[in-house]
């Protein structure tokens, strides 16, 4: 039996990465499925207080658990997921890795200016609250303590020299418009990653929530063709 681990991002929850099970799930109705909600995470956050190995023990918590019931575990992981989803194949078994919109760096500026650009566009024709960056943002800004916004920093910083240690077959897919990862994380995780099989893609209509994008249905084929092993994998990007 195949085990499918799904893990979201910072100040995230489930729905995040629902899209890609759900169309996992329909193509692989025999796999076994994991999406946690993450210490603190959810559709209302609680993150105070909440250390960052919390996060990493609940995602280790899931793998081991599918991890005795499966055969092979693949690991999917979005944003801050991602780093956790690498520290797991970097200490763990994991039998394909899947790195989407990955955290390794954080904040793009120019993507990011833009972004606010179109929000104060908004603003001034009074249709702000309809925009969908800005719904996100403000539930960011105004429910994320700094002291969490410190753990995640701790979290990327612990991680990122675990990367090396890699050795799974790996996908990496980047949103050219991400206004919160830039495309420099992608480059770094590409180099960072040892293993033999890896794939670095650029989905070009995405911003950070690759998931929801236009292309998500090319993406997630995409995925499903590499957690099958199909085609073989290129040794370039």
């Amino acid at each position: 039996m195949i085990g499918c681990l799904c893990i979201h991002g910072f100040t995230g929850a489930p729905y995040e990465v629902e899209p890609l099970a759900d169309y996992l799930k329909s193509r692989h109705p025999e796999w076994m499925f994991r999406i946690p909600t993450l210490p603190g995470h959810g559709e209302t956050l609680s993150l105070k207080g909440i250390k960052f190995k919390e996060w990493i023990a609940c995602a280790e918590k899931e793998y081991l658990e599918l991890a005795e019931r499966c055969d092979e575990v693949y690991v999917i992981g979005f944003s801050m997921g991602g780093l956790i989803a690498g520290y797991l194949a970097a200490n763990y078994k994991v039998d394909r890795l899947v790195l989407l919109s990955a955290a390794a760096y954080y904040l793009n500026p120019r993507q990011m200016a833009a972004e606010l650009r179109e929000m104060a566009r908004d603003l001034i024709n009074g249709t702000l609250e309809e925009n969908e960056l800005f719904s996100r943002y403000k539930r960011k800004i105004t429910e994320t303590p700094l002291s969490s916004a410190l753990q995640f920093r701790k979290l990327v910083a612990f991680i990122r020299p675990q990367l090396s240690m890699i050795q799974a077959p790996t996908f990496i897919a980047q949103g050219e418009m991400d206004g919160l990862v830039p495309p420099k994380s992608a480059e770094f995780l590409y180099e960072s990653i040892p293993a033999e099989q890896k794939k670095l893609a650029y989905i070009k209509e995405s911003a950070h929530h690759i998931c929801h994008c236009r292309e998500k249905a090319a993406l997630f084929s995409q995925v499903d063709d590499f957690l099958e092993g199909i085609p073989a994998l290129p040794e370039s990007c």
